[in-house]
C-alpha cells in the first residue's frame, strides 16, 4: 500500500519535467553545487559517477562542467524528467559524457560493479522499499567506491542505516548547511563498507558494498 502510494504522488508531482525543473532551480540549487564540489573533488581521474534519482539533470550537468574527464550517468524513474535531463547535457555540449536513463533505482540496468562514486539528493525520501533501492546501488558499485545519500535534515535515516546493515555497511551521517542559511538543512549519509574480521563467524554472508 505505503509503495503504491508513494508511487502515485511522484507521478502526480514530478512526471511533467519542466514544471519539476524550474522547482529544483530554486529549493536545490545550493545542494546541487555542494554535493557537485564533493562529487568532483572525490571522483577518480576518468571515473564514472551515478546520479541516483536524478530528477531534471541539473546535479549531473553540474558534475561534468566541474570534472570533464568524468562520465555521468542519470537514472530517474519518471520519463519526462529524463527527457527533459536529455536535452540539457545536449544543450551543454556534454552528452559524449552524460547521458540519462528511465528506471527503477530498485532493479537498475547497470552492470555489475560499473561506477565508481554513487550520489543521490532529495531522492531517498521517495524510496517506498529503500533496501531494494541500497541493495541495488550497492550491486553496480566498484570495489572501493563510495555511495552518497544527500536529503533533508528531517528524513528519517533509520531505513538507510538498516538497509546498510544487512548488507555488511555502515552508514557515516553528516549535516550540510548550503549557502548563507545559518542552519543545516540537509544531510549527508555515507554508505561504506564494514572491512572483515579474521574473527568474524564464518558462513556466507550478504555481499558488501563496493566489495568482493
Amino acid at each position: 500500500m505505503r509503495k503504491a502510494f508513494l508511487a502515485l504522488i511522484q507521478r502526480a508531482h514530478f512526471s511533467h519535467g519542466e514544471a519539476y525543473d524550474r522547482y529544483t532551480a530554486r529549493i536545490f540549487g545550493g545542494i546541487h553545487r555542494s554535493v557537485a564540489a564533493d562529487a568532483a573533488a572525490a571522483a577518480p581521474t576518468g571515473g564514472t559517477v551515478l546520479d541516483a534519482g536524478c530528477g531534471s539533470g541539473r546535479l549531473a550537468v553540474l558534475i561534468a562542467r566541474r570534472r570533464p574527464d568524468l562520465h555521468v550517468r542519470g537514472v530517474d524513474l519518471e520519463r519526462g524528467m529524463v527527457e527533459v535531463a536529455a536535452r540539457r547535457a545536449e544543450q551543454e555540449n556534454l552528452a559524449s559524457r552524460v547521458q540519462f536513463i528511465a528506471a527503477d533505482l530498485a532493479d537498475l540496468p547497470l552492470p555489475d560493479d560499473s561506477v565508481d562514486l554513487i550520489v543521490s539528493t532529495a531522492s531517498l525520501h521517495h524510496w517506498a522499499d529503500a533496501g531494494a533501492v541500497i541493495a541495488s546501488l550497492g550491486r553496480v558499485l566498484r570495489p572501493g567506491g563510495q555511495m552518497w545519500i544527500y536529503d533533508f535534515r528531517l528524513v528519517p535515516a533509520g531505513r538507510v542505516r538498516s538497509a546498510a546493515q544487512n548488507l555488511g555497511s555502515h552508514v557515516d551521517r553528516t549535516l550540510v548547511r548550503t549557502g548563507r542559511f545559518p542552519v543545516a538543512l540537509f544531510q549527508r549519509l555515507a554508505v561504506h563498507p564494514i572491512p572483515s574480521s579474521p574473527s568474524a563467524p564464518t558462513g556466507t554472508p550478504a555481499r558488501p558494498m563496493g566489495t568482493h
